[in-house]
């Protein structure tokens, strides 16, 4: 008996229409939340909300969580409340993210092994494995006594 190759799941369609003062609101489609966002500041927007290279900070970093949390879930333990912090470098021009340095605060009441598998887990989430090679990520890991 063949098998049939696994069929691909659709993707998520966003739309994006693009406002005055280099400013854009992205849509999700399945959900219809809304995200504003705009130039950074040194290349002439006013900072006033996410630009297109925050998100990919804010993307590695919400991936990251997640991805603890699945883990955590389909392991059998809970984690608890996550609280992370990305700081973003860019290079000088031409601008690209150089570095993204990811700070991760884990719940206490873990044991080393769970430690150990979250701290691998959080190389490993969907967006990290996305990023270029010369997107350099590094994290740390600090947990509550």
């Amino acid at each position: 008996m063949s098998q049939q190759p696994a069929v691909p799941a659709p993707g998520v369609v966003m739309s994006l229409v693009s406002a005055p003062q280099l400013k854009t609101q992205v849509t999700h489609g399945p959900s219809g939340a809304a995200l504003p966002t705009e130039a950074p500041k040194d290349n002439g927007g006013t900072g006033g909300s996410f630009s297109p290279t925050d998100l990919m900070g804010a993307a590695l970093a919400s991936c990251v969580v997640t991805t603890m949390q699945l883990t955590a879930t389909r392991e059998g333990f809970t984690l608890g409340e996550v609280r992370a912090t990305v700081e973003k470098r860019m290079t000088p021009p031409p601008r690209r993210i150089a570095e993204l340095v990811l700070s991760i605060l884990l719940p206490s009441g873990l044991t080393p092994p769970q430690r150990q598998l979250l701290e691998k887990i959080a190389h490993e989430c969907p967006v990290a494995r996305s990023l270029h090679p010369d997107v350099k990520v590094t994290a740390s890991f600090g947990y509550p006594d």
